[in-house]
């Protein structure tokens, strides 16, 4: 588990057909470590291939702690054992569902329902294991800054490293990089009849995964960790609410 060059926290939908079709589409399965054929999806205007080209190296996840470098003094398994404590601690969330959405110029699933138990997790899992990043380079601050950022989202940047966390957090499984609208709208109606009968309803996050970049900039899922705390009951933390 030594030896990857930044670590992530990231939630990363257990084994089955919703992972196995978002290995399929992006290319790239994390949890096996391999390249993947990508599937026939009719009705695109450019191959897939080139459509997920951006978060292929990723994998399909959605982020929680953004990738670091683990600090001076501090090691994978340090961190491992911490996140695995951190879980145990955690109670699942329950959210009304997924869908598959637009955002800005990418396509990704984002939840349905409140997601204010989601956030509270996504920020107790930022603040937590923040002492095993490293502070960001300069040229790290430099492309953060390049995409133009609020002040708010600069103070995150500066005590952080990153400046979608906190308040600014926004949880989604991204699928595709950024294409003009109307591409974006094509490849939504095409991935429609694919993944609208894997999106789960209700939709339970019930572990966090640590995840390792290699040498070539790819994402290995390393780990996964159950959440279980919540009382001793181990039911859901809901964010759900009626609309």
């Amino acid at each position: 588990m030594n030896g990857y060059q930044r670590y992530a926290i990231y939630y990363a939908p257990p084994p089955g057909p919703l992972a196995r079709f978002g290995a399929a589409w992006l290319g790239w399965d994390a949890a096996a470590g391999r390249a993947m054929p990508h599937p026939r999806v009719d009705g695109l205007v450019r191959p897939v291939d080139e459509i997920t080209a951006k978060p292929r190296r990723y994998g399909f996840h959605a982020t929680m702690k953004p990738p670091f470098r683990l600090a001076a003094g501090s090691s994978a398994d340090a961190l491992h054992r911490a996140a695995e404590a951190l879980a145990r601690d955690m109670a699942p969330v329950s959210l009304d569902g997924l869908r598959l959405a637009r955002l800005g110029g990418f396509l990704a699933l984002t939840p349905l329902g409140d997601t204010d138990a989601l956030g509270a997790v996504a920020a107790q899992v930022v603040e937590a294991l923040d002492p095993f990043r490293a502070p960001p380079t300069e040229a790290d601050l430099a492309r953060r800054r390049a995409a133009g950022l609020s002040p708010r989202q600069e103070t995150l940047l500066a005590r952080w490293g990153y400046p979608h966390v906190m308040e600014e957090f926004r949880f989604h499984i991204t699928l595709t990089g950024p294409l003009p609208p109307a591409e974006a709208e094509t490849v939504r109606a095409a991935l429609v009849p694919h993944l609208d009968p894997l999106l789960p309803r209700p939709f339970a996050i019930a572990s966090l995964c640590l995840f390792g970049e290699d040498g070539q900039g790819r994402f290995h899922q390393l780990r996964r960790y159950p959440l279980t705390g919540g009382g001793g009951d181990g039911a859901p933390l809901t964010s759900s609410r009626a609309t």
